[in-house]
């Protein structure tokens, strides 16, 4: 008997979702990064520390964006600005990028972003998480950190592109009969 195209579907689904929870335990299993305190600039160019982005839980979620010049990083940030209150419900979450201060603002708020920005311009954070490979050369994702006995630990992080599980759009095109190559834009009503 032959597997129909849907079984198949099916227990690959499946398959996937054993390997999520694989990658999860080994997550669980890794040892935490010990990270500095690195300082950013907030819109009104202030310095904020990483600790200080915490606020008052031991748990920090940090969207690593490519700034303004990438449509990419704009989707991502305008999928993610939808679940902005569900993720700090969870964990302060903020967006870290390498646009200056005040370029960071005009944008956001002309996308109508609600989630908490720093300026990561002037500092190493970005490269030395590992999402800056070459000076002035970027790539988008996601770490997280945790508070422990007063350090700053990196406990994961994970790289964003077309087809990840971090920006839902991805998905539900694939469900779509015709194939076509899709680019994001800033916006759609012209």
């Amino acid at each position: 008997m032959n597997e129909s195209v849907y079984e198949k579907i099916t227990a690959l689904q499946s398959e996937i979702a054993k390997k999520r929870k694989e990658i999860e335990a080994l997550r669980e299993q890794a040892e935490l990064e010990p990270v500095n305190d690195y300082t950013f600039k907030d819109w009104d160019g202030n310095e904020v520390t990483l600790s200080s982005l915490f606020g008052s839980s031991d748990e920090l979620m940090v969207i690593h964006n490519m700034g303004k010049r990438c449509v990419y990083c704009t989707l991502w940030a305008d999928g993610l600005n939808g679940f902005a209150g569900h993720l700090n419900s969870r964990a302060p979450f903020v967006v870290v990028s390498p646009d200056a201060p005040e370029v960071q603002q005009e944008f956001a708020e002309s996308r109508g972003w609600q989630f908490k920005m720093v300026s990561g311009k002037e500092s190493p954070f970005t490269h030395d998480m590992g999402f800056e490979p070459e000076p002035g050369t970027y790539w988008p994702g996601v770490s997280t950190f945790v508070k422990k006995d007063g350090k700053i630990y990196r406990k994961a992080h994970d790289i964003f592109g077309p087809g990840d599980s971090y920006c839902s759009v991805w998905h539900l095109f694939d469900l779509l009969p015709n194939k076509i190559k899709w680019e994001p834009k800033y916006s759609y009503n012209s």
